[in-house]
Parts: C-alpha cells; structure tokens; sequence
C-alpha cells in the first residue's frame, strides 16, 4: 500500500468502533502506515513484520537504522516471543505495565533483521489506552510505534497538524482527539541494572 491522501478517522477513545479498527487492520495487513493515539504522544506505526512497511517509517525518521524503532505489544505474555526478560525487569514491568514506558530488551530472533542491523536490543512497550490495545486485538500482532513527528520536529499533539504533516506519508489517522506532548519513560536492561534513558511520561 502506498500512501496517497491520508485517510483521518475519528475513533472513539474508550471505545473504538470495530468498523474503524477493522479499516485500520485491513492498512497493516496491506503493508501499510497508520498514526494512532497511545497513553503518550500519537504514534507512528506499520506491522511490525511487513519489512517494506518498516523500511517507510525509516525513510520518514530520517533513514537512521541505528535508532530504536520500539513496537506495542498487549501485553507481558507477548513480549518474551520478542525479547528476554530477566526475572528483575519482569517484575518491574509487571507492576508498571499497562503505562507509558518503554523498555529495552535483548533481542530474540524473532524480531525482524531490519531492526536490528546496528544493535541487538529492542524497544517494547504496552501502552496503557483503549485504541491500542483493541488495535493489537483485531491486528493479532506486534505494531512499530514511533512517535509521530517527522526528524528533529517538536512532538505533535493537534490534530489537524498532524493531518498536515503526514497527510501525503501515511494511510490513515485514528484521531482520538488532542495527543500528549510528554513521550514515554525509557528503562534500559540489557545491561543488568537498569537504568533510565529518557525521563517522560512514566514517574518511577
């Protein structure tokens, strides 16, 4: 699928429509872009399988393969298939997830090569927000979350700048209403103790 005009849908934020969802999913199943609303700023994601899809969300952030692209999952079961979790960031997680974190992770093989040409960690996070979780539901798979702003661009949390900015780069917008402005908190544990990368959204 290649992005023509964006397709901007207001979706419910506690409730989202299974027609609108379904519309959504039918866009990552076709290797395409979406912009939706997480429990931090609106993200930028494609199907976290479809290597094509990942290659436009590069090419939109800058082309920097060294930079973390992390992906939403539904919750802690998924997240083992995609990274090791030891016992001490598994019981942190546990009691901050659902929420706005991200944490790094050693990855496993079942994260696709174009993620981690230049590391070997991996991004996860388990968002704390109607729309994702009930996206992830109908989709069955990871979804790429990036924030949704073009390289070195302030976060974006209008609507309708949001259309503006992306409008001709991706297929469709689930607008919830107003977005956040503060990302989410970054806990790194690949290297044993953890430690915070990005102080956002998430209080420790």
């Amino acid at each position: 699928m290649t992005a023509g005009i964006m397709k901007r849908i207001q979706i419910h934020p506690d409730n989202p429509q299974q027609r609108i969802l379904k519309s959504a999913v039918d866009v990552l199943e076709n290797g395409g872009l979406l912009i939706y609303p997480t429990d931090s700023v609106y993200g930028l994601g494609c199907d976290l399988l479809n290597k094509n899809a990942v290659e436009k969300i590069y090419r939109i952030k800058g082309n920097d393969k060294r930079k973390l692209l992390s992906f939403i999952c539904p919750d802690l079961k998924g997240i083992s298939e995609y990274a090791y979790v030891p016992n001490a960031a598994y019981k942190v997680m546990r009691r901050l997830l659902p929420g706005p974190y991200t944490f790094i992770l050693n990855a496993t093989r079942q994260v696709p090569r174009i993620l981690l040409e230049k590391r070997k960690t991996v991004g996860i996070r388990v968002p704390n927000n109607a729309v994702c979780r009930a996206l992830l539901a109908e989709f069955g798979r990871p979804v790429i979350s990036t924030s949704a702003c073009l390289q070195d661009q302030e976060f974006l949390n209008n609507p309708d700048e949001i259309e503006r900015t992306f409008e001709h780069l991706v297929d469709i917008f689930l607008d919830s209403g107003p977005g956040g402005l503060e990302p989410s908190t970054i806990i790194d544990f690949t290297q044993g103790e953890p430690s915070v990368i990005r102080q956002g959204k998430g209080k420790l």
